[in-house]
């Protein structure tokens, strides 16, 4: 079972919260370096940056755990807990990676290669958090029916909304778009991943 919707917008608002950083570097970064000069050396220095990528790199591999879960028994890989834990745990890490990645980048948005790797953290971030809130959502919801249109139709000897889905179908559907979406950019951000770690270490 997922977070309730109540949790999962209180975790939206936090995520917003420690993606406000990336929005306003640009000021207080050039204030840090200016005033507090010392500082702003050992936040852009290697070993700042080594530390709090290494727990990066954890944040990931822990959130990858869950597809070890979900294909344990195909795998024959056996593993504590549940599915439906993992997925929770899936999700507080998630917003919880979101916070290490402030911490790592300062807020700093970075430039060309690592900007574009940034907007794909974000976009993995953002896909899988939006579609979970809005499919708890509909879940928790007490309509039956999801649509615009008022009119109404016979199917199958009960009256449906035209135009109207029931919670199943709208539920697999949106579950079908973000969950691809989702996929498809963490597909993206491991091979970024694995060039931000080769940069990082090869052209210092």
């Amino acid at each position: 079972m997922k977070p309730s919707f109540s949790t999962l917008i209180l975790l939206t608002l936090l995520t917003a919260l420690l993606l406000l950083p990336f929005a306003l570097s640009s000021s207080y970064l050039a204030q840090i370096q200016s005033q507090y000069f010392e500082l702003h050396e050992v936040l852009r220095g290697n070993l700042y940056k080594q530390i709090t990528g290494f727990l990066s790199v954890a944040f990931v591999l822990a959130e990858m755990i869950l597809t070890v879960r979900k294909r344990g028994r195909k795998w024959k890989i056996k593993m504590p807990g549940t599915v439906p834990f993992w997925r929770r745990l899936h999700v507080f890490m998630g917003v919880g990676m979101v916070g290490i990645v402030a911490v790592h980048t300062i807020g700093a948005t970075g430039l060309n290669f690592n900007a574009a790797f940034l907007w794909v953290f974000i976009g993995v971030t953002l896909s899988a958090l939006v579609g979970v809130v809005a499919e708890t959502g509909v879940l928790e919801s007490p309509r039956k029916y999801f649509g615009w249109v008022p009119v109404t139709m016979e199917l199958a000897g009960t009256k449906l909304p035209f135009g109207a889905f029931s919670k199943g179908p709208l539920i697999r559907g949106m579950r079908a778009l973000w969950l691809s979406t989702h996929i498809f950019l963490v597909c993206i951000f491991f091979v970024m991943l694995g060039f931000h770690i080769f940069l990082a270490y090869f052209y210092r």
